[in-house]
């Protein structure tokens, strides 16, 4: 997600020379260090013609849940230019043992309320023609069953084993046919201008189960670490019903318990590896697996 400013160090010199180089830097352009997002460094890049964004993409971290590919945000901006709904891509490349893209900077502030405007535009990647050679995602209740477990794995607290008892029983198939989705749309990620929805940090995503996007975005942990608080349950339905999809809304409230569970031991991870805002997360996904 992009934010606000900040202080921070501006790129690697040797990058922004490169950057010049290549013509896409001027002399009196200038960075701002961006801050709020969880992996890469990020700057918006304040140009005399329009403003851009520069993301140099972290290496060391191996998420989970989140994959981090350069080349596939690359890929899906080149698709999706004109679309209305990513960013247009200017340039991308590679700095040492490192990955960077930059791409028009997009206007509106990160998504707060009114969920309409989100589902409508995930309908829009979900159904869209563009074919991008991504990897496969989950698709069903077995392919998130092992997902979780592998998560879970990388666990150590005694929290682990109350997942394990928390483990979802339903069995629900695979989609016959998979589909593109963001994998990575939480509340930081879109961007809310007067006539525009935007989706940011196309940097994981999947041919798979366009319920997946929705359960990331409804999930409890997610709008908690990216808004502050849970959706309630009007907002969760309007959500849903302005996606207009009754099958894949259906798949959803089936695949739901899966989606918490899984979420829940990715939350767990995180806490257990120093990110303390997810214990609240994880708290909040636990309560949606246990009977009431």
């Amino acid at each position: 997600m992009e934010p606000a400013l900040s202080a921070a160090a501006p790129p690697p010199p040797a990058l922004a020379a490169e950057l010049r180089a290549r013509g896409l830097l001027g002399d009196g352009d200038r960075f701002e260090a961006l801050f709020g997002g969880r992996t890469n460094r990020v700057w918006k890049l304040l140009g005399s013609d329009s403003d851009q964004v520069l993301k140099l993409y972290c290496t060391g971290f191996r998420n989970p849940l989140f994959r981090n590919d350069a080349e596939l945000e690359a890929a899906c901006l080149r698709t999706f230019e004109g679309e209305g709904f990513a960013p247009r891509l200017r340039a991308s490349g590679r700095f040492g043992d490192e990955s960077w893209v930059l791409y028009d900077h997009a206007p509106g502030e990160p998504w707060r309320e009114n969920p309409e405007p989100v589902a409508r535009i995930l309908r829009k990647v979900h159904t869209h023609p563009a074919r991008i050679q991504a990897p496969k995602g989950c698709n069903g209740s077995a392919d998130l069953a092992a997902h979780g477990d592998r998560i879970l794995a990388q666990c150590s607290s005694r929290e682990q084993a109350t997942l394990e008892q928390l483990r979802p029983a339903a069995e629900i198939a695979p989609l016959s046919e998979h589909r593109l989705i963001h994998g990575d749309p939480v509340a930081g990620n879109i961007l809310i201008s007067r006539d525009r929805t935007t989706l940011i940090d196309w940097q994981c995503p999947a041919l798979g189960d366009p319920s997946e996007d929705l359960a990331l975005f409804l999930s409890p942990a997610m709008q908690r670490l990216y808004r502050g608080n849970p959706l309630s349950a009007e907002e969760r339905e309007r959500f849903l019903s302005a996606y207009d999809d009754s099958a894949i809304v259906a798949r959803y409230r089936a695949l739901r318990p899966w989606y918490a569970w899984r979420m829940a031991a990715y939350c767990l991870w995180r806490s257990e590896n120093g990110a303390a805002d997810y214990s609240a997360g994880y708290a909040l996904e636990l309560g949606t697996l246990r009977p009431r």
